[in-house]
Formats: structure tokens, sequence, C-alpha cells
């Protein structure tokens, strides 16, 4: 069975709500513009993340609509959820691909948007990034707590780059690849349900009105 909280849910809940955000580490060269920008990307995600979500005076469902909105400004929602299916995306049928998308994006505004009313000082640092081909770049980043009571968690972000719009394509967490293990996990439930679209879009909907 799915796990009730997967881990493309727990890690945005962690690390979306890690604001404020501090570029960390000394000067130097100026980075190229490539660079630059993927950097400046995360960080107005963040900012808007916590001038957006943890207000206290709204109310849930406005909550939930303006996460739902800050998501799919920053990730590429439809590219992921279609990965993180694998071959069965190419064996659904126009209904059952409309029906997993929404379904996908419902489970996450469901599961966690209302964790934004709670911050506890967290913060992500802004280490580097890196060019990775021509359209994607790493940035690497560190959450930390606000009492620096337990070891900082290494977070690196891959942006995609496309007619000058960023977007998030993966989140590795301590070098483990979030829609990695998302695919895996949706794989083994597949195959544990008869090998079938069908019982996974049931689980998803099931788990989407539990969190309701």
């Amino acid at each position: 069975m799915l796990r009730r909280r997967g881990f493309f849910v727990s890690l945005l809940a962690s690390v979306l709500i890690a604001v404020p955000l501090v570029l960390g580490g000394p000067g130097g060269a100026r980075a190229d513009e490539f660079e630059e920008g993927a950097k400046n990307f995360i960080k107005a995600m963040t900012e808007d993340a916590i001038s957006m979500l943890t207000v206290k005076d709204i109310s849930r469902s406005e909550r939930a609509e303006r996460f739902r909105t800050l998501m799919n400004k920053n990730f590429a929602m439809k590219g992921i959820a279609k990965f993180v299916l694998g071959r069965h995306w190419r064996k659904a049928n126009d209904e059952q691909k409309e029906e997993y998308l929404r379904l996908f994006e419902d489970l996450m505004v469901s599961t966690y948007a209302d964790r934004f009313e709670r911050y506890s000082g967290e913060k992500l640092l802004i280490k580097r990034a890196e060019i990775r081909g021509k359209k994607d770049a790493i940035v690497h980043t560190t959450m930390v707590k606000a009492d620096n009571a337990t070891k900082p968690l290494k977070v690196a972000w891959r942006v995609r780059v496309k007619g000058g719009t960023y977007t998030i394509i993966d989140v590795m967490v301590e070098g483990i690849s979030m829609i990695m293990t998302q695919k895996s996990e949706f794989a083994s439930f597949i195959k544990q349900n008869g090998g079938t679209l069908d019982a996974l879009l049931l689980e998803l909907k099931k788990r989407v009105q539990d969190n309701s």
C-alpha cells in the first residue's frame, strides 16, 4: 500500500516551509547569469511561501488555493506527475490521464497545505549552483533548525529553464531523488494491485478524501 505520507509530500512540506532564506557562504567571483537566475528563483519561491502561506488570518480553503497557486507556479507538476507514473502513463487512456493529473495535484494540496500554519524558525541557506547541461542547474542549499540542535539537512533543487522561465523538476534530500523515490513507490503499488492504473487512481482518490 502507498505510504500515507509519501516522500514527495513530506519533502515539499519540509523544504518549502523552511524560510526565511539567507544567502550563505563567502563572496567571490560572480556566478554566471544562469546560476544566479536559478539561485534567485529558489530564493523568490521561499519568500513567496512565507508571505502567502504562513499567515494566520486566512481560511483553510484559502490557504489551500494559495498553496496550489505557488506549487503550479514553481514546480513542473505535469512533467513530474507523468515521470513518476512511468510506462503506465503511456498505457493510460485520455480519461485516466486526466483523472490522474487532477488527483496527483489534489493530493499534494490536501495532504499538507495546512502545515504552513506552523513555522518553527527553520532557515534555508543557499550555498551554490552548478550547471547541468544546457537547460538545468542544481541549486545546493542547507536547511537548519533555529536552535541548531540537529544536523543541517542538505537539499539540492534541480531547476530547469525554458524561455526564461524557471521551474523545479526534482529535489534531492541528502542525495535521494524525490521523483525517483515516488516513481518506485507508484510502480510497486501498481504491481501489487493487479498491474493496472485503476488501482492507483482509487488509492489516490481515497487519500485525497481522507485528507479533506
